[in-house]
């Protein structure tokens, strides 16, 4: 019996463009290569494979997560490993119980396009599920020392629209606010950019109240679509 990474593979392989995959890899940088599978084709793949699965407990459902995520030979795998962790059979798995599961994706992953799926969709399922202890993941993550953790607790809002807990988005955004490093610079940015689609003023406000500390980029983001 095939396992799921296998099966995986095969499909990815069977739905690849292979004259493609030098330039996605060229332009993610990416030391992983790509077998050349754009993203219709990943979605169609990934639906098709994990429609049937039915996870008894949270530990067999990381189980196979990480286990796509670990034996990745090509990136498009860990995109199948990240679009697993979405799945409709994993709803209630995502509690506090999966934040060491992200964790990992996010620090080994260490790159835009795995890292912003998860924290905008994942961490902030989490963060909605279970609030207090959550927040003060965030919290620990956003004055840490790994960058793309702080990016992560900057963006694990972005959905929240009106629920948005200004509180926490201010003090993710704290220790980052005078890095010189763009991921971050241009998280904040974004974040704040997000949240003006709520509520402009408060965003203008910040922005007025922080305008010696923000960086251009980050002014510029967040104030790209408040005012003419």
């Amino acid at each position: 019996m095939t396992t799921l990474g296998e099966q995986v593979l095969e499909a990815l392989r069977a739905a690849a463009q292979p004259e493609r995959a030098a330039g996605m890899q060229a332009y993610m940088k990416s030391a992983m290569p790509y077998l050349g599978v754009q993203a219709v084709p990943l979605q169609t793949v990934c639906k098709a494979l994990f429609a049937d699965l039915r996870y008894a407990a949270n530990a067999e459902w990381q189980a196979d997560v990480l286990g796509l995520w670990r034996g990745a030979q090509y990136r498009e795998e860990r995109y199948a490993a990240i679009a697993l962790t979405g799945i409709r059979a994993a709803r209630d798995f995502q509690r506090m119980a999966a934040l060491g599961l992200y964790e990992e994706m996010i620090v080994t992953g260490a790159w835009w396009d795995f890292v912003d799926t998860i924290a905008g969709q994942r961490l902030f399922d989490i963060l909605v599920a279970e609030p207090e202890p959550m927040t003060a993941a965030m919290l620990d993550w956003a004055g840490g020392d790994d960058m793309w953790k702080r990016r992560s607790a900057i963006l694990c809002q972005l959905r929240a629209k009106g629920g948005t807990d200004v509180a926490l988005l201010e003090a993710c955004i704290a220790p980052s606010i005078d890095s010189k490093q763009f991921f971050l610079r241009k998280a904040i940015g974004w974040a704040l950019r997000q949240y003006a689609r709520t509520d402009a003023d408060w965003v203008a406000d910040y922005v007025a109240r922080h305008e010696g500390r923000l960086s251009a980029l980050s002014k510029r983001e967040a104030l790209k679509h408040i005012g003419a």
